[in-house]
């Protein structure tokens, strides 16, 4: 079984349980509004990190706003600002092309896990300061040759 931690809308605090929860993951999707490199740096104690930029990063934080991947066969495609349900040209068209298993998202700070068509849609909610009234919470991909199961944690 490989393992996927999946986590977004940090907004520069990562709680400390987010180490905890995601110890023992193989990689680590960060799926942007990071706030400052050290969230990454620190998230990279635990593992392997793949992160974009949100819309609230620096583009001087160094990261890419779309990252394509395979992890245990699978492909992700990690993009901040994806509405699964009509997404917008760009990522539209890298969906078609790239053909990605999983699409993993952020930006509604809630919570999506849905398959449309052969892709996964896939939005951890925010593991940062609570906002908007909703819970915080980061997850697990359970990854084997047959599936993917998300695993959600609260963070509250």
């Amino acid at each position: 079984m490989f393992k996927v931690g999946v986590i977004s809308d940090t907004h520069n605090f990562l709680d400390p349980k987010v180490l905890r929860l995601l110890k023992g993951v193989d990689h680590i999707l960060h799926g942007g509004d990071i706030g400052q490199l050290k969230i990454i740096q620190d998230l990279r104690r635990v593992g392997p990190v793949t992160a974009v930029l949100g819309n609230t990063d620096e583009p001087g934080l160094g990261f890419n706003v779309t990252e394509s991947l395979v992890l245990s066969g699978r492909k992700f495609l990690v993009h901040h600002i994806v509405n699964p349900r009509s997404p917008d040209d760009a990522v539209k068209s890298r969906v078609a092309r790239e053909k990605p298993d999983v699409v993993i998202f952020g930006h509604t700070h809630k919570p999506f896990c849905q398959k449309i068509g052969s892709t996964l849609y896939f939005n951890p909610g925010s593991a940062g300061k609570a906002r908007f009234g909703l819970e915080r919470t980061v997850a697990i991909l359970h990854c084997d040759a047959s599936s993917v199961q998300p695993e959600f944690f609260t963070l509250d």
